[in-house]
């Protein structure tokens, strides 16, 4: 598929109860996780949102635009960064997956349909605006698994690197990175 403008939604997360603290001011390498992911899409699309919660007050050295919910979940973020989008497909990317690379973020903006994601689960994932109503009237009914709310959508499935989606839980995981 031809090159295609994206919109790159880094989802910042919030206090992170498993790590112990806010996950995107965790270090790796000399940069916040919340650095790297941004400078990855700054590299990749062109148009960047970080999504969160400003009530969380983290120090983040980019604009955060709020989810506009009360619900801690990633769904919320990915329909605020919809939302806001400027193209119509949109790469999502937690936080927590700070070995992704730029090859990935590009491969499954390319590969979308509604959807795409790989087959270990929709984050990080490519998100068309056409998945939107499907995910607001899920996020309206409190079905907040972003797994079964894309069931119904067009989804390719792209095989990625696993270690790219090392998602970070514990600041034991950051060690083992």
């Amino acid at each position: 598929m031809a090159d295609r403008t994206l919109t790159g939604v880094l989802l910042v997360g919030g206090a992170s109860t498993r790590f112990g603290s806010p996950k995107a001011l965790a270090m790796l390498d000399g940069q916040t996780f919340a650095e790297r992911a941004w400078r990855l899409l700054g590299e990749t699309c062109d148009e960047r949102l970080a999504v969160g919660k400003c009530e969380d007050a983290l120090e983040l050295p980019f604009e955060l635009l709020d989810d506009g919910t009360d619900v801690r979940a990633p769904i919320a973020g990915v329909v605020a960064g919809l939302r806001a989008a400027t193209y119509d497909v949109a790469v999502v990317i937690p936080v927590d997956v700070p070995l992704l690379r730029a090859a990935a973020v590009r491969e499954l903006g390319a590969a979308c349909r509604d959807v795409a994601m790989s087959p270990s689960g929709p984050l990080p994932g490519a998100y068309r605006r056409t998945a939107l109503p499907e995910l607001e009237l899920a996020l309206a009914e409190n079905r907040l698994a972003l797994r079964d709310a894309i069931a119904a959508l067009d989804v390719a499935i792209v095989e990625l690197d696993a270690r790219q989606l090392t998602n970070v839980n514990t600041p034991d995981d950051v060690q083992r990175l």
